[in-house]
């Protein structure tokens, strides 16, 4: 498919109807994806608490591409492309490790931390090394949490630092650690995933673990008595009274989408855990339970829940047409420590069967939009915040024109 019907196909789609057939299967609509969001936009890789001391490294990878996320002083983080400079190999192969040097295991050509061709060996006399190393993206840091951008000239992570520092200092993620990392793949195109995520319409049907303890389950909540209330408390708790609002089509720039909105947690729920009792000590600053939790979003596919006591970072990332996957982070106070601040099975518990619930709907989702029969459907109330992620996806295709 050619730019041209891409263009016709989003330019003629009617509104708050899902998409059609084509955007879940085409490949050269996926190869759209891949180059004009996923290489544009700033993207979740992890948390550098995953790489506290010099040479630990991680990998970040999806579709075709693999990144080395590695700690190269105290206080630098660098984003190298897994690509040797020789004939192409992946240079790290594990999915994390530590080393001084990246050496590549094809035929030895190793690198420092940096990036920076150290070693080839049987090159010549007149071989200069000076100049060949790793490629190097943008890596940008919000709270310890790290993101990087594959684009030459991405949208400036000032952004998203400067939109957020004062909502997000209460937690203080940049001395948070992470409890526990989960991949969960998905058979579906990565769109599916996405807008799962961003509906509360089957929350009611499909998530009872989630519908009794939190208020976007219920239609109204959030802008009624106990949404004011979790406002009204929460500057007493030590946390932001702010709501950030900018993401999709209203973000500051392309692939900076920003967004921090509390809502209420419901039937005397205090966080989500399944008996709505705390489940670790509080993050950063704060200094109790305001009764509500945190919608957050950095980029256009990463999503948090941001609890007084926990955090869970959430990543979409496409890994071919038809299959994507959902990437989880818990994060817990620095100096919490398993089996005696908290317990991990049930720290996990809620975002951990409520995402394979996921999983099989959205994949059930994606048998049905496979079929010779499905056409687009109309959106419901409960689907405004879908809308928003469809609409600027096609506006994609219409600005590209």
């Amino acid at each position: 498919m050619n730019q041209q019907e891409m263009t016709r196909l989003a330019e003629t789609h009617p509104g708050h109807y899902s998409l059609p057939q084509v955007f879940y299967r085409d490949p050269d609509i996926y190869r759209h994806d891949i180059e004009q969001i996923f290489l544009k936009s700033w993207l979740y890789a992890g948390h550098q608490s995953e790489i506290p001391k010099v040479g630990d490294w991680f990998l970040f990878e999806f579709d075709q591409e693999s990144v080395i996320i590695v700690r190269s002083s105290e206080h630098q983080i660098n984003a190298l492309v897994n690509v040797c400079q020789h004939r192409g190999s992946r240079v790290c192969v594990e999915s994390s490790g530590c080393s001084r040097r990246l050496t590549c295991r094809y035929h030895g050509w190793t690198y420092d931390l940096e990036g920076q061709l150290r070693a080839a060996a049987h090159m010549g006399e007149t071989f200069d090394k000076s100049g060949i190393g790793l490629k190097k993206i943008h890596v940008g840091l919000l709270g310890g949490m790290i993101y990087v951008n594959f684009a030459e000239d991405p949208a400036p992570f000032s952004l998203v630092t400067e939109g957020l520092a004062d909502c997000l200092e209460p937690y203080g993620l940049e001395n948070a650690r992470v409890a526990h990392r989960q991949s969960y793949p998905i058979a579906s195109n990565w769109k599916l995933a996405v807008e799962n995520y961003t509906e509360c319409y089957h929350c009611g049907p499909a998530h009872p673990e989630y519908s009794r303890g939190h208020g976007l389950a219920v239609p109204g909540v959030r802008s009624g008595e106990l949404g004011q209330a979790v406002m009204q408390r929460a500057k007493a708790c030590g946390l932001s009274d702010q709501s950030v609002n900018r993401f999709y089509l209203g973000a500051p720039a392309f692939g900076a989408d920003i967004g921090y909105d509390r809502y209420p947690l419901v039937r005397d729920h205090l966080t989500g855990s399944e008996d709505g009792k705390p489940l670790a000590p509080l993050m950063g600053s704060i200094r109790d339970f305001d009764g509500g939790t945190t919608d957050l979003q950095v980029g256009p596919v990463t999503f948090g829940l941001m609890y007084c006591d926990h955090v869970v970072i959430y990543r979409f990332t496409p890994l071919g047409p038809d299959t994507s996957d959902c990437d989880i982070t818990w994060l817990v106070r620095g100096d919490a420590q398993e089996g005696k601040d908290y317990d991990k099975e049930k720290l996990i518990w809620l975002w951990d069967v409520t995402t394979r619930a996921d999983k099989a709907i959205i994949e059930r989702n994606a048998q049905g939009v496979n079929s010779r029969y499905y056409k687009p459907g109309p959106l419901s109330q409960m689907e405004k915040f879908t809308w928003d992620f469809l609409s600027w996806y096609l506006a994609g295709f219409k600005n590209a024109a």
